[in-house]
């Protein structure tokens, strides 16, 4: 008996008996579903999740010459500090998928081991550099006078190495010290020096033949702990084959290390090597600031700390108290991973993370780094999300970089367009279309006009680069608060809007909904967010971009080119806004400058959030159309 075909039921039997031919026709295909639009890179919960026990911190990457990638971290059973603190490692074959069960390089009981990174030698040698508590002190004395003893151990003792030869899958039995010379801040330490007090972060560097080790020395290990940034520098590490006989000298030359601009917190260095053999440093400050130093004596004497800036003379770099760092990359350029704002301490924001393009200009010292105005390197939707302690290891032209949020490290792949997107950024001049929905130029800007506009905006249209963005050429006759820029919004305020405020700033203003399935019950959400107060001129004209982020949910301002940071005027250049809002409905109209003392010469809508390099494009390339055509 013939086999009856599936898609033969009653309802189709019936048609075929009724059919003029005797011959059965099979029904269309079904149409094939599309496949969802891929999600965010940026967004932290899909990156690939690298084992630890609970606490993670210090999830650093090197490859090894068998080609896997060995991860080196710290991790615990009982959070940061804890007594069973030590130092593992593991790794992958897949760039990061998976990983090999964790091996641990010190035993999960006391004494302590934290803190690692590594450093390959030429012959494939891996060595790990870490904390060890290697005298098991349980208790130091308290730097508040009449506190009770500290009993985080894990920030003190000895600084020591272990190494492996295959790549990871075993590590040396012994440990071997690598003895730091005495300076003033240990004797200054709440043992009178009897203890070393420091811990290691950032990535050695290879230079010159010599391998560099950055640490912090610090006088306790309170919050508010004077602190110092030091190295470790051996001039036969590369070529030596016996650990015992390896060479250490401590850097910098004299008593002190590099120190703080202002305040008493300087730890945390992250260190590279510039195209005329210059050494640049990086670190934290508890100031609201980077600062920077840099070395023509392969790591002697440094420059006077100073806080960090975009370029020599410029803005300084906003960062709060938390690990900063600096990367050289294949290509010759650099990546900064900082935190754009200026809380000083522990509890300020570690979530976004933004990452500024680098490149080499000369001054009459020497190579100096010059930094562009930062993008959204990543996020995460629950806004108390802390995450720091980055590496990055390149493959094959591909990006890779791990963070972690001290109980969940992952490593994400970054897309190459972007970056080489940011390091455009200097020489960007070209007018971006993507996205846009309203482009007016001249005099179809001017007072009274209108231009359509779609029903609404949709600021999750799309999982990558969702949003909005307003752009405005305007010059103000008067920085009075009250004037109409741009208009959209309904009888009940429903809508965008572009004005200015009683601070001589551009606000924009949002109003929607959430836009679930029953909108007559949708939230009503509204929110506001202006450029920094200070960078208008009355009378100048000025190009000014509202930046809606509609995946992270940040609202920026970028005015003639420069993303504001806050200024004097407060710590913050950009915002969040309410999670509930998605949907921007306007009155399919855009009323321009209905109150405005002044001009318009173009404007532009996009239904998707712009980079800040492609506003940046957008100011250098002017108003060429216009007839007044202002430019940068």
């Amino acid at each position: 008996m013939p086999r009856i075909p599936r898609w033969f039921t009653p309802v189709a039997f019936l048609a075929w008996v009724g059919a003029s031919s005797a011959q059965i026709v099979a029904p269309p295909p079904t149409p094939a579903t599309k496949a969802p639009p891929p999600p965010d890179w940026r967004d932290i919960q899909f990156g690939a999740v690298i084992p630890d026990e609970e606490y993670v911190d210090q999830p650093y990457l090197m490859r090894t010459d068998d080609g896997a990638w060995l991860c080196l971290l710290t991790t615990s059973a009982a959070g940061e500090g804890a007594a069973s603190s030590h130092v593992l490692s593991t790794r992958s074959t897949d760039r990061g998928k998976t990983w090999s069960p964790l091996l641990a390089l010190e035993p999960q009981t006391p004494p302590e081991s934290a803190y690692a990174t590594m450093v390959k030698t030429p012959a494939g040698r891996i060595y790990a550099f870490y904390n060890h508590n290697t005298d098991n002190i349980r208790e130091i004395p308290n730097e508040v006078r009449g506190g009770a003893p500290v009993k985080r151990v894990d920030c003190l003792g000895h600084f020591v190495f272990k190494f492996t030869d295959d790549g990871g899958k075993s590590w040396s039995v012994q440990r071997y010290e690598m003895p730091m010379r005495e300076s003033s801040i240990d004797r200054d330490n709440v043992t009178g020096g009897r203890v070393r007090i420091f811990w290691h972060v950032g990535r050695p560097l290879v230079h010159r033949g010599a391998v560099f080790v950055p640490f912090s020395k610090m006088v306790g290990i309170s919050n508010l702990s004077r602190s110092e940034c030091w190295f470790l520098r051996s001039d036969n590490l590369l070529t030596e084959r016996d650990p015992a006989r390896i060479r250490w000298s401590t850097l910098p030359d004299g008593d002190a290390g590099l120190r703080a601009p202002s305040g008493i917190i300087a730890e945390e260095p992250s260190l590279v090597a510039l195209s005329d053999g210059s050494l640049y440093c990086t670190y934290r400050t508890a100031a609201g600031r980077s600062a920077h130093a840099y070395s023509r004596d392969d790591g002697r004497t440094w420059t006077p700390p100073a806080f960090m800036t975009y370029a020599s003379g410029g803005r300084e770099v906003t960062h709060t108290r938390a690990a900063n760092f600096v990367w050289r990359t294949a290509n010759g350029r650099y990546l900064y991973w900082f935190h754009n704002h200026e809380i000083p301490n522990f509890t300020g924001q570690r979530n976004p993370a933004w990452v500024a393009g680098g490149r080499e200009v000369d001054s009459p010292a020497g190579k100096v780094l010059e930094w562009s105005q930062p993008e959204i390197l990543f996020y995460a939707a629950e806004t108390g999300t802390r995450m720091s302690y980055p590496d990055l290891v390149e493959e094959d032209g591909r990006y890779f970089i791990t963070e972690t949020q001290k109980t969940v490290a992952r490593v994400h792949e970054v897309p190459a367009a972007f970056f080489e997107t940011l390091w455009s950024q200097p020489e960007i001049r070209r007018v971006t279309t993507r996205g846009a929905v309203v482009n007016l130029v001249g005099a179809a800007c001017a007072a009274g006009k209108t231009a359509k506009l779609p029903a609404a905006f949709d600021l999750e249209s799309s999982p990558a680069d969702g949003g909005f963005a307003a752009e405005a050429w305007l010059r103000l006759d008067d920085l009075c608060g009250g004037q109409t820029l741009l208009d959209s919004r309904d009888a009940a305020g429903g809508g965008f809007a572009l004005t200015t405020t009683e601070w001589g700033t551009v606000q924009l203003t949002l109003r929607g909904r959430f836009g679930g399935p029953n909108r007559d019950n949708a939230v009503v959400t509204e929110t506001s967010w202006d450029c920094d107060p200070g960078v208008l001129r009355a009378g100048a004209w000025h190009h000014v971009v509202a930046i809606v982020d509609g995946p992270a949910k940040i609202v920026s301002f970028v005015v003639d080119g420069q993303l504001c940071d806050g200024g004097k005027a407060r710590p913050y250049g950009w915002a969040r806004y309410p999670r509930d809002l998605r949907l921007i409905p306007t009155t399919k109209t855009l009323r321009l400058a209905p109150s405005l003392r002044g001009e318009l010469a173009g404007v532009r809508l996009y239904n998707r959030r712009l980079l800040v390099t492609e506003a940046i494009g957008n100011w250098r390339a002017g108003r060429g159309a216009s007839a007044k055509s202002p430019g940068p």
